[in-house]
Formats: C-alpha cells, structure tokens, sequence
C-alpha cells in the first residue's frame, strides 16, 4: 500500500520520511519533474517513485516503493552485467559521490540514461540515500536525429551554389581574355546569385539557433501591416508577376501591432513567396482586426493545397510539401517569429480549395511599450 506523507511525496506506508523531503522543501513534488526520479534509503529500499519513473520504466510506483533498489529498478549496463552490483553503491568506495550519466537497459532491452548520487552525513561516512535520475533516450535521439538531418541539408544546399561560385571564378581567372563582356557579366551574375542563396541559407540557420534558444531580438515598434503587405506585391509585381493576380482586403479601423518590422517582413514574405510558387491562381491577402487587441493577416490561393495528413507537419523542419526546393526551414521560422511576437500562425484550406495561412500579432499594450 503507498501513502501521501506530509511532503506530498509518494511513499510506502510505514516507511518514515521520504526521500523527495528535500524537494517538498523547496516547495516542489517529485511529480513535477520531467525526468524519472527514484531514491532509496540507508537499507537500500526504495522510499521515492515518481510519476516520471513510473512511464519511462513501466513499474508502478506501488510495486516498487519498499522494495529492494536493484529489484525495482533491474538495470544492466550495455554488456548485460547488473548495474547495482557492478557499482556497489552501499559497500563501494567510501569516497565516491555517484555515477555519472551513462546509458542503461532496462528490461526488455529498452535503452535509458541513468545518474546516481550518494547522499552521506558526512563526506566519508555510510550512504544514506541513493538518489537516481532516470531519463528516456528517444528525446535525445530525435534531437541527435534533427541536428544531423540539418547538418546534411545544410551540406547539400551550400554545395551546389559554392561549386558554381568556384567553377566560374577559377574559369574567370584562367580565361579572363577569352571572354566577351557580355560572357563575363553573365558568369558575374550567377556568382552573385549563388552568394545571395549562401548567405540566406546562412541567415535561416542563425534564425533557427536563435529561436530554438529562445534569443530572438525583436525591436518592436508600431507597423503598419496593411502598408508592409502592399510593399510585398509590388515587389512581386516588378519581379514579373501580374498585378491582378494579387486581391489585398483591408479591414478598417486596423490597429497596428506593436512588431519587430524586419521580422514582420520576413514572415510576409514567405508566405507570399509560398503562395505564388506553390499555389495557383488568385493569392488574396486579409488583413483585419481581431477581438479583443490583434492584427491577423490571412494569405490563401487557389491551388492544391496542402494534404490533410500533412497539415500537422507544416511547420516543422525541412517540410518541403510536394514540391522539392529549397531548404525546407522557411515555415518553421515563420512559426518561432510569430511566436516570439506572442502571436499564432495556422494552416488550413482556403475557400478556393488552396492553402490558407493565417497569423496573428498582439497590438501596442503599456506592457510591451516598457519592455
């Protein structure tokens, strides 16, 4: 049977105080942690399970309370030897604190990364708690996936324009007579464009290391989104585009968010971009208030769309939708700025049957005219 004791932290009935009473201290239940946390006494038997240490082991906390800690927590080391007589924490070295971070198989083979500290009275004396840190390695492993899959995007996209920066510069070099003026320019040309696309490649990457580390720098002022998203189609329209294609609806009285101009700029832009090369016919641009104090802008086309079973993958990294291109990174930068503004982005179907973006920003309030 297992109790609520004073601390609020779960232990056997009988048990005395538990191990979680330093946490219960600082005001904090073992429940609240994000990662497993088991703690056994000066008999070896476990007084601490948390809810955490419950789903990444599959032993219910009622099971294991008062139990043995080698008993309720089998664990082997990759070589398949018992981890807790291999380190011997009771009778072991009197000197040591623990064990460091190490990964650890439970039963069934399932891989975890295990800590231990040894709680003492006094520095040489005898334990008298084992304090375990248990954590599950497939969040590890998804971010340790992620940075490789970056790293191989990265890779590719900057191998194609700098071999042709240095195709054409060492040709230009070696060659320099035999070439018309009008030869020269053209070779220029795409050196510049091909430095263009490495230096936005280089842009995305820090914007993704800012968001992703919370540093994003916003210099928020008041801007004016209708004016922003009028500036983004006439630059469409000079680059080619016919000007009816575009349909911007403004609804007044329209207050202005209280935004990063730059970054506001950025999303606009790739969602136009997005919408003239992914989508089809008209791309009409909403921009309304919103109760009770925001500013949304709505971008829709007339295409395909976007898949319904692909609708939840949008803005994550690389998502390229059908069409190859680019690195895949634009959306999901679209989604850290908006919501660093403290606004929300969705995705849908448009009313023509095309995709629909959608974001909102919060208005100028005192507390962001202070900050």
């Amino acid at each position: 049977m297992s109790v609520v004791n004073g601390s609020g932290a779960r232990g056997p009935a009988g048990a005395g105080a538990s191990g979680a009473d330093e946490l219960a201290a600082l005001g904090v239940h073992p429940d609240d942690l994000p990662d497993g946390l088991v703690v056994a006494d000066e008999r070896g038997r476990v007084i601490c399970f948390n809810a955490a240490a419950e789903r990444i082991t599959a032993v219910r906390a009622e099971s294991a309370l008062d139990a043995p800690l080698e008993r309720a927590l089998p664990l082997e080391d990759l070589e398949g030897r018992r981890w807790w007589q291999l380190t011997d924490p009771y009778d072991g070295l009197a000197t040591r604190a623990g064990q460091p971070e190490r990964n650890l198989l439970l039963p069934g083979g399932r891989e975890v990364l295990v800590t231990a500290r040894y709680v003492r009275d006094r520095p040489t004396g005898p334990v008298h708690r084992v304090v375990v840190s248990i954590r599950d390695t497939e969040a590890r492993r998804r971010t340790e996936r992620s940075h490789a899959e970056l790293i191989a995007t990265v890779a590719h996209e900057l191998r194609s324009p700098l071999t042709s920066v240095k195709g054409f510069t060492a040709t230009l070099l070696a060659k320099w007579e035999r070439f018309t003026d009008e030869q020269k320019r053209l070779m220029l040309e795409t050196v510049d464009a091909d430095a263009n696309r490495v230096t936005r490649l280089i842009a995305e990457l820090l914007d993704i290391s800012r968001i992703d580390s919370g540093r994003l720098e916003l210099r928020r002022q008041p801007v004016d989104i209708a004016a922003a998203v009028s500036r983004h189609i006439q630059a469409h329209v000079a680059a080619g585009q016919a000007a009816d294609r575009f349909l911007l609806r403004v609804q007044h009285p329209l207050p202005d968010p209280w935004a990063d101009p730059d970054k506001i700029d950025q999303v606009l832009s790739n969602l136009l971009e997005n919408a003239v090369r992914h989508g089809e016919g008209t791309v009409t641009i909403d921009v309304e208030p919103t109760t009770p104090t925001g500013t949304s802008v709505t971008v829709s086309d007339e295409g395909p769309g976007i898949p319904e079973e692909s609708m939840n993958r949008v803005f994550t990294r690389f998502w390229r939708g059908s069409k190859r291109g680019g690195t895949g990174l634009g959306l999901y930068i679209v989604k850290g700025i908006v919501e660093a503004h403290a606004g929300s982005i969705t995705v849908g179907r448009a009313p023509g049957g095309g995709a629909e973006f959608r974001f909102t920003l919060p208005v100028a309030t005192p507390a962001y005219l202070t900050s």
